[in-house]
């Protein structure tokens, strides 16, 4: 007979906060297998820590939010935001089903046109465009969204140089009654600086005025808000129809939508609060469809959602490392995942399972990473089963963000794998190895020996 792990019983005090309507939280129901696939064999075959995408998921969450929009709106088009999560595999996923790039640098620019979309459906924004980047842009006539005047001036110059008209957009701040306003990023609304910029557009003859574009913010839990975006850029799209006769094709109401993930502080799960594809599209659409726009010139409607279409399909596995007290008597489980991994963990109460049946017995846990520092707690405290070192669990909702912003530091970035649509595994990017790392140093001869 095995030999049962001892623990030591201690008295503390009850730290799980104040239960809600529902009562008290409930045990934590193991998460074994992700499309029918094990995990414990994914972990197995392709190692510890292990990032896991369904595809399945992705393309169903897809098809879930164009149908919110299409059949509230005649002409909608969702391009995917690439700094959400640019592997290549997952970018192409969302281009199969029809989304058109969306790109915030000269880097992503490249990849988007490398994983082989075409120019005039690459959207270019963010405000670090550089004159070569411009100038790409305006050859393969993509849809640029001026951020500020200096670039706007850049345009005009490159147009004539190059005797092309470039397709041009701008961004639009503005306030929606949520704060702290998005004012950083384009022209302002209220203080008459995006007038300002149309009017400059127009009167330089030659440059297309095709677009306007706003995304008031991130992880939006309000749908007001996208209400108000959508009904001010109607205001100026009929202001330019009025006194220069010039219809816009597209209006753009960026990205912003909340993902199911929970909010750091937030009383109630995010599953629960999150508004919905439908409740989202119902907003936007109605401002637009009610606004004085003439319906013959309806513009386009594009969406640059990312986080809510990927972070479902996103899983990260991994394996228990140790268990410790801390001064206070509260237990500490530490993990092989930390915070250069799962960068959200700043943002998220991750919702962290055991991925094999556990004792119902549970306490209130700290869950760190493996790195040497502080900060890196993966959750604060959970009511958390009595896992043991070599035992597994799974992070759910990993799909936006962290293969973006996630770091190489103190551990090496792991295998990423994609679940295909039959459960069958792919990997799309293999993990890190000394000798991928060290690929990018140079060592200056006079340094490249010592004597101890």
């Amino acid at each position: 007979m095995e030999k049962l792990t001892f623990e030591r019983p201690i008295i503390q005090r009850l730290n799980a906060g104040l239960p809600s309507k529902y009562g008290m939280a409930r045990k934590l129901d193991p998460i074994s297998h992700i499309d029918g696939v094990s995990i414990k064999s994914l972990i197995n075959e392709f190692g510890s820590p292990l990032f896991i995408l369904s595809e399945a998921t992705i393309r169903r969450t897809y098809k879930e939010a164009y149908r919110a929009f299409s059949s509230r709106y005649p002409n909608v088009q969702f391009a995917w935001s690439y700094k959400t999560n640019y592997l290549n595999a997952i970018c192409n996923i969302f281009h199969q089903e029809g989304a058109w790039a969306e790109v915030v640098s000269g880097f992503e620019y490249d990849k988007a046109l490398a994983n082989g979309v075409p120019g005039e459906m690459i959207i270019f924004n963010g405000p670090d465009k550089s004159i070569e980047d411009l100038r790409k842009a305006i050859q393969n006539s993509s849809l640029i969204h001026i951020d500020h005047f200096d670039e706007l001036y850049d345009i005009i110059h490159l147009s004539k140089e190059l005797k092309e008209r470039p397709k041009v957009a701008i961004r639009v701040n503005m306030d929606v009654g949520v704060y702290p306003k998005w004012d950083r990023f384009g022209f302002n609304f209220e203080n008459g600086e995006a007038w300002d910029a149309l009017n400059r557009i127009m009167a330089a003859k030659n440059l297309d005025l095709i677009g306007l574009h706003t995304h008031i913010g991130t992880y939006m839990m309000t749908t007001e808000a996208y209400r108000i975006a959508a009904s001010k850029l109607a205001q100026l799209a009929v202001s330019l129809e009025k006194k220069h006769g010039h219809a816009l094709q597209y209006i753009d109401l960026g990205g912003g939508f909340a993902s199911k993930n929970t909010l750091r502080g937030a009383y109630y799960p995010g599953s629960d609060t999150a508004p919905s594809f439908d409740d989202f599209a119902e907003a936007i659409t109605s401002a637009l469809m009610s606004s004085e726009i003439k319906p013959e010139h309806l513009p386009m409607l594009i969406l640059e959602t990312g986080r809510a279409l990927i972070d479902e399909a996103g899983y990260l596995a991994g394996t228990v490392l140790a268990n410790k007290r801390l001064s206070d008597g509260r237990r500490a489980t530490i993990i092989d995942a930390g915070v250069n991994l799962l960068f959200t963990a700043f943002w998220y109460e991750h919702d962290i399972r055991p991925i094999e049946p556990i004792s119902e017995q549970t306490e209130d846990t700290t869950i760190y990473g493996p790195l040497c520092m502080n900060i890196d707690v993966i959750r604060g405290n959970v009511m958390f089963p009595l896992l043991k070192k070599g035992d597994h669990y799974v992070v759910r909702r990993v799909g936006a963000y962290n293969n973006t912003q996630w770091l190489q530091f103190i551990n090496m970035r792991p295998n990423i794998i994609l679940l295909d649509k039959e459960g069958k595994s792919h990997l799309i990017r293999k993990q890190e190895t000394l000798e991928t790392i060290n690929a990018q140093e140079i060592i200056p001869e006079y340094l490249q020996s010592f004597n101890l």
